[in-house]
């Protein structure tokens, strides 16, 4: 248990950090979802300044595991639940996507949530009528991350500017950061570096319309947010 205070809005969407919640509260605004969602990183549920709760992956399930029990409670504000997370990468970073999956399995069965097998859009968990969403990214079937999402669903004529990016990524002679997970990091940053607006966060891929919304990806996406919260 680590949330200390009640949640504020009745629509909850967990992201890891600042960057992700900039990024889906594009991609809500694009999809014209709910206005009522709350995007929001594990910090916004802290209220105790001196013992600060920080954000990321580990932070998100926790959180998940407080607000269960208020998707549970009839007379809470929560009627609306779902999770995004990085799958990272298996035995080298933060679990991977079989046991990123296996661990909200877990969290969910404390609760009598079960994992929908037969559902085509993200995963959706259930107790008879009540329901909460996860998203493992990038694809819920892979090890990787946002960028990976991001990557995946670039509009065609960014390809040139991010392969020129991921060649110059890939000639430096000695990275500082590790290329086995954080390769796709340094590519996907460096193409937003040479964008109009430089230095702005990912939310900026979709403000800019950088990115194929059509794309099956980003289609299963939107698919998924307005089953949990429409």
């Amino acid at each position: 248990m680590v949330r200390i205070s009640k949640p504020s809005s009745s629509h909850i969407l967990l992201v890891e950090g600042e960057a992700d919640r900039g990024f889906f509260e594009q991609v809500c605004k694009k999809f014209v979802l709910n206005p009522q969602i709350k995007v929001a990183p594990p910090k916004d549920f802290q209220v105790d300044y001196d013992n600060p709760l920080p954000n990321g992956k580990q932070n998100v399930l926790n959180l998940l595991a407080d607000l269960l029990p208020e998707l549970l409670d009839e007379s809470s504000e929560v009627k609306r639940l779902a999770a995004i997370v990085d799958a990272d990468y298996d035995n080298t970073h933060g679990l991977g996507f079989a046991r990123t999956l296996q661990r909200v399995k877990d969290i969910a069965a404390d609760y009598e949530f079960s994992l929908l097998e037969s559902n085509n859009n993200g995963l959706i968990f259930n107790k008879g009528d009540l329901e909460f969403g996860l998203w493992i990214l990038p694809n819920n079937q892979l090890d990787g991350m946002l960028e990976d999402f991001i990557k995946t669903c670039i509009k065609l004529d960014e390809q040139a500017l991010l392969n020129h990016a991921t060649e110059t990524i890939h000639a430096i002679p000695a990275p500082k950061f590790n290329k086995t997970i954080h390769l796709t990091k340094a590519e996907i940053a460096t193409w937003l570096a040479w964008q109009k607006t430089p230095s702005h966060g990912f939310y900026i891929s979709i403000k800019d319309n950088l990115l194929q919304i059509d794309h099956d990806l980003f289609q299963e996406l939107e698919r998924w947010l307005k089953q949990i919260f429409i």
